[in-house]
């Protein structure tokens, strides 16, 4: 069984899940290179988590819903924006997608997978192989 808590950055929205470790009602992670969730997240790559809706459970607050095309719906803080959870009942019937950096311990949740690869910025192909810092560099 895991057990999971998360929220936004300003601690205005918080949320848990409660699912099976393993099987069909496990979580899914995975790596989303699509246009939308870019632009949405302006940034090059989301983590999704992906629990089936009956885990999931609003412990604190409410989020701001943005309905992002005809089916989804992506939800955020309306106090600070970070950006919490993603529903479409036409392409992912039963599940909320969260993004994992919004979970206390994003470890427990290791991409499974790169989706929308298609969509990928071309950048991201080779951004392993940049330098690493363990901190902001001097340049």
């Amino acid at each position: 069984m895991i057990r999971a808590e998360g929220g936004c950055h300003c601690g205005a929205v918080r949320f848990a899940i409660e699912s099976a470790s393993d099987g069909d009602g496990a979580p899914r992670t995975a790596l989303c290179h699509c246009s939308d969730c870019r632009r949405c997240a302006g940034a090059p790559v989301v983590g999704w988590t992906a629990v089936a809706s009956s885990t999931f459970r609003l412990i604190k607050g409410s989020p701001a819903v943005y309905r992002s095309s005809e089916h989804a719906e992506r939800s955020f803080c309306p106090q600070c924006g970070t950006g919490l959870f993603y529903v479409n009942e036409v392409v992912l019937p039963g599940l909320v997608d969260i993004q994992t950096a919004a979970f206390d311990d994003p470890q427990v949740f290791p991409a499974m997978a790169h989706i929308q690869a298609a969509e990928e910025i071309g950048w991201m192909k080779t951004a392993h192989e940049l330098p690493r810092f363990d901190r902001y560099p001097e340049f």
